[in-house]
């Protein structure tokens, strides 16, 4: 199934990612793991055209506040666009972890 994991601040409220302990905002060791909603819009992105050609590498801004770099798969590399909405997929590496990527909504 796959869980985003973001860490939130109890001190600030604020949510960042990538997690640490101590919140890069208010520098407070009080921090909690939360559920993200797996929703966000695209920031920024770039069409890789090397490797496994094409693919395309965005950084999303999850509802939540954090950004975050990822791919966007599931989609005409044609159609993606900076403020596309996308949503949270676990895509398994066949070694046993699976990655959080995004596809359209």
């Amino acid at each position: 199934k796959g869980q985003l994991l973001l860490k939130q601040c109890k001190a600030c409220g604020e949510v960042h990612y990538y997690p640490r302990t101590i919140c890069p905002f208010c520098f407070s060791d009080d921090t909690v793991w939360i559920e993200a909603s797996g929703q966000g819009v695209i920031y920024s992105y770039s069409v890789i055209r090397r490797a496994e050609v094409p693919y395309v590498i965005a950084y999303v801004t999850l509802q939540e506040g954090p950004t975050m770099m990822t791919n966007i798969i599931d989609c005409d590399i044609d159609s993606v666009r900076i403020d596309m909405a996308v949503k949270v997929s676990f895509v398994d590496t066949g070694e046993g972890t699976a990655l959080p990527m995004f596809t359209p909504v």
